[in-house]
């Protein structure tokens, strides 16, 4: 059997044999099959394959029925091409191929089934509503304050020029694969991932993407983590907030007018999306979790003038997840912790996660669980000896990056998602 994973065929067409659709694009004498695995070596026995020239061309560039706008592929689709019964020599207009020609046909495929297992990436795709934060470009000019300590300094103010990824061929990749480096973000936007309705627990987490405030590491702490809140049944809103020179706060109030914004426009669309607006929280990574930490302590009064509906709604997370944070200890005042993020009893329940070995340092995690724990705030954290920094859920073999598991179960513990 010939099989290959990829986004090659409509997803209406994985349940039956014997769609008129799908015959349509062989010759007589064959069929074709698509089922939901991922292609191994162990699917390329074979030995001659009569396949149809008009097929083999269009399942080369991967053109044969592009997806209709707005879906999307299933993540492993594998196509099987199988010879009908009694069908033994070519059949008209097609190529024989034997196992020398199919070679080449085998390194396509296995392509295919490779890319059928990569996460979702960014830009997203037009099944994935994306709303610009600010109407008709009214985005709010940040407020700058003083901050705790001159280490928790804001980044540089934006650069002329269009948002792009800024990653270099000097970046080193995360568990072997490339991230994209999104910079230079002055239109912020909230981009939705909602779980399938088959599964849809109706809890949700709006994604804070990490980077210093300089960038955002918009698909390793951002699209790929929405793939993973889906699989547990959690809607996944990704937010693109302005870097660089939006944070931390005090120092510039321009990513928490973001955060605040985005949680308000999610509970206002709460009905709209499926969305429990009483199970909505936050996940943040390095900079991002210190913007998850901020949020969860700056919700009673907007740090910009309110401009719509949006803002009349509560921007208080529900739960936060704060992964390998920055800025919450001082490190030139003895790693005390930062009074920018003032704790209280109301502060929502949080999970924590960093390593020792992180080179921003353990203690920022630690000092903002002793404030939860001092405000009698639940709080579950995980310290590890060895993961460094900005691993996101990439599994490698260290036990840290295995984090997501231990973070479902914590989901389940406090009753956000059902057993």
């Amino acid at each position: 059997m010939l099989t290959a994973a990829g986004p090659v065929f409509n997803p209406e067409w994985e349940p039956g044999f014997d769609s008129d659709k799908r015959r349509a694009a062989l010759r007589p004498g064959f069929r074709l099959r698509t089922r939901a695995v991922h292609a191994t070596s162990a699917d390329f026995k074979v030995r001659n394959i009569a396949v149809p020239a008009r097929f083999w061309q269009q399942l080369q560039s991967n053109r044969l029925d592009p997806y209709p706008a707005g879906t999307e592929p299933p993540r492993q689709t594998a196509v099987a091409l199988l010879p009908e019964p009694g069908a033994r020599s070519p059949v008209p207009g097609s190529t024989l191929l034997s196992m020398r020609a199919i070679l080449p046909a085998l390194f396509f495929l296995f392509t295919l089934s490779a890319a059928a297992q990569q996460p979702s990436g960014w830009p997203p795709g037009p099944s994935h509503a994306t709303i610009t934060l600010w109407p008709h470009g009214a985005v709010p000019a940040p407020a700058a304050g003083t901050a705790a300590s001159p280490d928790l300094r804001a980044m540089p103010a934006p650069s002329p020029g269009p948002e792009r990824d800024t990653t270099t061929p000097t970046d080193k990749p995360i568990a072997g694969r490339p991230i994209i480096r999104l910079g230079n973000v002055t239109d912020p936007t909230l981009t939705l991932y909602l779980a399938p309705a088959s599964h849809n627990t109706g809890a949700a987490v709006i994604v804070f993407p990490g980077g210093g405030y300089s960038i955002l590491a918009i698909d390793l702490e951002g699209t790929e983590v929405c793939d993973w809140l889906n699989s547990i049944g959690v809607n996944c809103l990704i937010l693109k907030y302005r870097v660089p020179g939006s944070g931390p706060w005090p120092k510039s109030s321009a990513a928490l007018q973001d955060a605040q914004r985005a949680m308000g426009i999610a509970r206002q669309h709460a009905a709209e999306w499926s969305i429990d607006p009483h199970r909505i929280g936050v996940l943040g990574f390095s900079a991002g979790a210190h913007l998850a930490a901020a949020l969860s302590t700056h919700y009673d009064q907007r740090v910009y003038t309110p401009i719509d509906a949006a803002d009349q709604e509560s921007c208080k997370p529900d739960f936060a997840l704060v992964i390998y944070p920055g800025y919450l200890a001082i490190a030139d005042k003895n790693f005390e912790f930062n009074p920018d993020i003032p704790v209280t009893a109301a502060t929502p329940p949080t999970f924590l996660v960093q390593a020792e070995d992180d080179p921003v340092h353990v203690e920022n995690v630690i000092a903002y669980f002793l404030a939860l724990k001092k405000a009698g705030v639940p709080a579950e954290l995980h310290v590890y000896s060895k993961g460094g920094h900005g691993y996101g859920l990439r599994p490698t073999d260290l036990p840290i990056t295995h984090w997501p598991t231990l973070a479902a179960t914590w989901l389940k513990t406090i009753g956000v998602i059902g057993e």
